[in-house]
């Protein structure tokens, strides 16, 4: 017959033919795909922010032109979320080359012969509010930013003391 039948034994020692198994590589993990450098990432992808910017402009027209309240909240949303990455990426930008000018300093004192220091995380924390607090200080918007500070702070340590009911 042209067709085998189903109802023969299938014989002990049966030939299996091997499928080789799809390895999946996940680019942010493997060695072939190199080392991550944000600095050549930036170059390499820079023509992005000029796309993004773009479509920051068609959103914040499609929002004066919107009628619909639903749409228009949407619109928003989406024009916040863009416009917090792109502070999110420039804190990023400013905070690689102060790292980066650290390191070239270190590179230029351990020319002259000099031993080189290198920062502790907390110490890069603190060189950092250093700068937030001078930025602060030259908008002119300090005093405001400490007044909530101080009120946030207020408010913890209310929590953190027993209430009156307990005593």
């Amino acid at each position: 017959p042209l067709e085998m039948s189903a109802k023969k034994p299938v014989p002990f020692l049966r030939q299996v033919i091997s499928v080789r198994k799809k390895v999946h590589r996940d680019p942010r993990f493997d060695d072939l795909s190199g080392e991550y450098k944000p600095e050549i990432f930036m170059k390499t992808y820079s023509f992005l922010d000029s796309i993004k910017k773009q479509e920051k402009e068609m959103i914040q027209k499609q929002l004066k032109k919107c009628r619909n309240v639903e749409q228009k909240e949407k619109l928003q949303q989406l024009l916040n979320r863009m416009t917090q990455q792109e502070q999110a990426q420039k804190k990023q930008q400013k905070l690689r080359e102060r790292e980066v000018s650290w390191k070239r300093q270190q590179r230029e004192l351990a020319k002259q012969g000099k031993k080189p220091f290198f920062l502790k995380k907390s110490e890069m924390k603190k060189l950092e509010l250093a700068d937030k607090y001078a930025e602060l200080k030259r908008s002119g918007k300090l005093e405001s930013f400490l007044n909530k500070k101080r009120k946030r702070n207020a408010i913890k340590d209310k929590r953190r003391l027993p209430s009156q009911k307990n005593l």
